[in-house]
């Protein structure tokens, strides 16, 4: 099976973000993607918004960018159309927040859009599928040809669990707190294409594996493949699909930043001609678990001696050593704002400050809410 590969510009970027809606009354998630995306299409190609789009649940909708240059450009970029729904969603009495997974809500309660493409998902997948309450952010990052894209996805999987610790979100399942800095990363795991990616031998390998699981009817195209990172061959990127939702766009931003900031460097070294390193499979699940387990508080393995280094160290040492590619791409604010974040503590750590200052879960959201408004994270306790 031949699959193009259509090569993209240097580092582009997209980014991708899926947005909860949230009764004002209730703070629960409800249903409103059918209300409000047709009025925001009206003058569109198709009577669709080119940046706001249907997800599985009628309760999310998806922002994305065009194709971006730099961190910022993407930023702007979400930033007009995240405007454009909250208003719309203003007047259906809704609200918006973007976190790995809804504190309260039951998934059981959720509506499906109205897509075939849903529709036969949740039929193939059945009680997989419709548990996917959950929320996060894709980015994308331009390659040039297909081997490159495979040889980056592979030395990324080293760093799933620095971006997971940075983003995780989700410590919340029905209302009641998982232990989790992250169980959006392990529900989703319940789909049996998602996950982390096969490590592969280069692009003739990815062609035989998909043609493999079309031809045995695992899925139908190469789109319905979840991996946790994957190429996309359409775009042609490496999408980097492991972060829990963040309620920021600041720190979506960061999450960019340090997307372009890794593929550029590794785009860079396969260029001078070295062999990007493949971590062992082990280590790649182990340190993803721990991510998710333990947050920023997570010490990751190293090696196959078993040598490990706290997680906030790892992020700090990444980010010094990416500093001097952020000066090239023009995103060092943002790609260092991942200090700050680790002072200040990511989304689950926030959300359970909530709780322990005495609020309730209908608190939490509320703190997510105003996150998304002000682009700000709360203050931390005093």
């Amino acid at each position: 099976m031949h699959i193009d590969f259509a090569s993209s510009e240097r580092c582009s970027l997209g980014v991708e973000v899926e947005l909860e809606l949230v009764d004002l009354a209730t703070r629960e998630l409800r249903s409103g993607a059918s209300d409000i995306l047709p009025v925001l299409g009206a003058g569109h190609p198709g009577g669709e918004h080119p940046k706001a789009k249907h997800e599985l649940l009628e309760s999310t909708i998806e922002i994305i960018t065009g194709i971006c240059s730099t961190v910022d450009e993407a930023k702007q970029d979400l930033s007009g159309t995240l405007d454009v729904v909250t208003a719309e969603a203003s007047k259906h009495g809704l609200a918006l927040m973007c976190s790995g997974t809804h504190p309260f809500s039951d998934w059981a309660k959720q509506d499906i859009s109205p897509s075939p493409r849903y529709a036969q998902l949740v039929e193939d997948m059945q009680w997989l599928a419709r548990r996917l309450q959950i929320f996060g952010i894709h980015v994308h990052v331009g390659v040039r040809s297909a081997e490159k894209a495979i040889a980056i996805v592979n030395a990324l999987t080293a760093y799933i669990p620095h971006f997971l610790a940075l983003s995780a979100s989700s410590p919340y399942w029905k209302g009641g707190d998982t232990g989790l800095a992250s169980c959006r990363s392990k529900v989703f795991e319940g789909l049996p294409t998602a996950g982390l990616p096969y490590q592969l031998s280069g692009w003739g390998e990815f062609e035989s594996f998909m043609d493999t699981l079309i031809s045995a009817k695992t899925i139908r195209t190469i789109r319905e493949v979840w991996w946790d990172i994957r190429p996309h061959p359409n775009f042609g990127t490496v999408e980097l699909r492991i972060c829990d939702g963040m309620p920021t766009l600041g720190e979506v931003a960061t999450a960019a930043a340090l997307s372009q900031c890794l593929v550029h460097r590794l785009d860079t070294l396969i260029d001078r001609g070295y062999t990007l390193p493949v971590p062992r499979g082990w280590i790649v699940r182990e340190n993803k678990w721990r991510a998710a387990r333990h947050g920023l508080d997570a010490e990751i393995i190293l090696d196959a001696q078993g040598r490990v280094q706290p997680i906030r160290d790892g992020i700090r040492e990444l980010v010094e050593e990416l500093t001097p590619v952020a000066e090239r791409l023009g995103c060092v604010a943002e790609l260092r704002n991942a200090l700050t974040m680790i002072d200040r503590g990511p989304s689950y750590i926030r959300q359970r400050e909530v709780l322990a200052a005495g609020g309730t879960l209908i608190d939490v959201v509320d703190s997510l809410v105003m996150e998304l408004r002000t682009d700000q994270p709360m203050p931390a306790p005093s």
